[in-house]
């Protein structure tokens, strides 16, 4: 997703939570200012859906108190919040939230974001070192362009990473009898 500053208003967080300006425009809170997020393109958006079915799957087979959220909130700071392409969150933290907005301020127990052109340094960089802190456990980078999968797992407060190419199998933390390959995620973004 393309991002592109919006205002120069400073926002705290929970004026973030209940912006509103009667678009459907989405936007990301970077050091309290609200930055515009361009829709994906479909190669995104139909990585996203398929990983979403696989997880969903994956839980449901393996009976796990998980759940599967794309294009959800993360609160990542204290004027920080941003959308993640997909996250799974242990399903109890989410029943205190219903009737909020889809933001969760504790750690999902897996991130992933889906690499495009505009987005290279935002997931690298930013969002790496924002999900770290935070203490998420597995973020995962998918880089369609470079054909590579970065798993990045959470040591002591910091990520080790393991990159894999395209016909590796991923090894997670988080789902340890994984069945899937670099290969198969990429080829859900073509027709």
């Amino acid at each position: 997703m393309t991002m592109m500053q919006t205002s120069e208003n400073i926002y705290s967080f929970e004026d973030y939570c209940h912006y509103g300006d009667e678009s459907d425009n989405r936007y990301e809170l970077v050091d309290g200012r609200l930055v515009l997020m361009n829709p994906p393109s479909f190669q995104h958006l139909l990585i996203a859906k398929f990983l979403e079915s696989y997880f969903d799957r994956l839980i449901k087979e393996k009976s796990l108190p998980f759940l599967c959220f794309k294009e959800a909130g993360v609160r990542t700071g204290w004027r920080k919040s941003r959308i993640s392409d997909l996250y799974i969150i242990e399903a109890n933290t989410i029943q205190e939230l219903l009737n909020q907005s889809a933001i969760v301020e504790s750690p999902p127990l897996l991130i992933v974001e889906i690499v495009s052109p505009e987005s290279v340094t935002r997931d690298y960089r930013y969002k790496r070192s924002e999900y770290a802190a935070l203490g998420v456990d597995e973020y995962w980078i998918i880089d369609p362009k470079n054909e590579r999968i970065t798993i990045l797992l959470l040591e002591e407060g910091l990520y080790e990473e393991t990159v894999y190419s395209i016909s590796d199998t991923l090894v997670s933390r988080l789902f340890s009898k994984l069945n899937l390959t670099v290969k198969q995620v990429l080829v859900s973004g073509n027709m």
